[in-house]
């Protein structure tokens, strides 16, 4: 059985999912989301452990589907926690698979798409690739200042659904993405907020590390605080970072990542689920007036987006809050697997020309 033209598989790693879909062209055969359960992913010892699990995932669904994998054309994986670049659509190679084994940017799940896509690219001799990871940086000057010298704020988000549902809201408004001013909120398991002027991401909030809490992460947090708890003796290095990273949000208070349990904790008369269900719209909607301002207020449109924007609460809290600045448009879940397929068969027919990661 041969290659079939323009035939796709993509490959997106999350912290509580693995996404996968097999495009034609422009047509999804299939798209499946398989959800990890904390005590699923508990036993292995960081992400890089995690790649046979995730592979063999990957492997029986193509089976599942009866889609053999001698008919791919192309592999494009999710980007991870790469070094700072421009957005577009980057070949997979050895020096990008090294800087994510070594995770100096951090460990995430994202970090096993590109080396998934390669070792099958590898096995398969067919090209891996990854498009607008999350370490895309179009900072403006300003905005990498962090008030202390020795750290300079850096580019971290989930730039590629970001960029994808501005696309598509622009489309949709009947105007390009470079000739707007947007504020698009990724509503996930990670949260970034960021305004978009003339399709440049000119900043973010680091969504491992700034900005809002999440089901896991910890956000922005008081640093005095923050300092005071790492001399307390209480936890190890090692400890507060994955709490901070890994067992933060909502986490921390419910012992839960599912956002749908703790609103069924809410109610049924759950006070404290309220709260930080309040708490998490409230900061969401604080960092989008934030970003209003870096934006001086020329607001053409709100997005929000990701898989929180499924909630009808979080979503009607937020809007409550901001629809003052400018028109909010809601577009739940991702269009990640979409603009991962979309990018790697740009360069399959030569409408662009794949970057090299160096």
């Amino acid at each position: 059985m041969g290659i079939v033209k323009d035939r796709i598989l993509v490959i997106n790693p999350g912290a509580t999912s693995t996404k996968l879909a097999v495009y034609d062209g422009e047509v999804a055969l299939f798209q499946k989301t398989i959800e990890h359960m904390t005590q699923d992913l508990e036993g292995f010892t960081d992400v890089f452990s995690q790649y046979q699990y995730r592979l063999k995932l990957v492997t029986q669904i193509l089976e599942d589907k009866e889609i053999a994998i001698e008919t791919l054309a192309a592999v494009v994986g999710r980007g991870g926690l790469l070094k700072p670049l421009e957005g577009g659509t980057y070949r997979v190679n050895e020096e990008m698979v090294e800087d994510l084994k070594e995770a100096e940017r951090g460990e995430h799940a994202s970090n096993l798409g590109a080396v998934i896509a390669y070792n099958l690219g590898k096995q398969l001799d067919i090209p891996a690739f990854i498009v607008d990871p999350v370490s895309v940086d179009e900072l403006e000057p300003v905005a990498r200042i962090s008030g202390l010298a020795d750290l300079e704020r850096i580019s971290l988000s989930h730039a590629l659904n970001m960029k994808a549902v501005a696309h598509k809201v622009a489309g949709q408004m009947g105007r390009q993405y470079e000739d707007l001013n947007l504020i698009v909120a990724h509503l996930g398991t990670g949260i970034s907020v960021t305004p978009h002027k003339e399709g440049k991401m000119i900043d973010v909030n680091n969504a491992k590390a700034e900005g809002p809490f999440s089901p896991d992460r910890c956000g922005g947090l008081p640093a005095d605080q923050l300092l005071n708890l790492c001399f307390s003796g209480k936890y190890t290095y090692h400890e507060l970072r994955e709490k901070l990273s890994n067992k933060g949000g909502l986490y921390s208070y419910f012992q839960t990542v599912d956002l749908r349990q703790v609103e069924a904790m809410a109610q049924e008369g759950n006070d404290r689920a309220d709260l930080v269900l309040d708490a998490l719209a409230y900061q969401v909607a604080k960092e989008i007036g934030a970003m209003a301002t870096v934006l001086m207020g020329e607001v053409d449109r709100i997005i929000l987006t990701g898989g929180i924007a499924h909630s009808k609460r979080i979503v009607g809290d937020i809007v409550k809050r901001v629809k003052y600045i400018a028109p909010v448009d809601v577009i739940p879940g991702e269009e990640e697997l979409e603009a991962l397929a979309f990018g790697a068969l740009r360069v399959l027919r030569k409408e662009e020309k794949a970057k090299t990661y160096n």
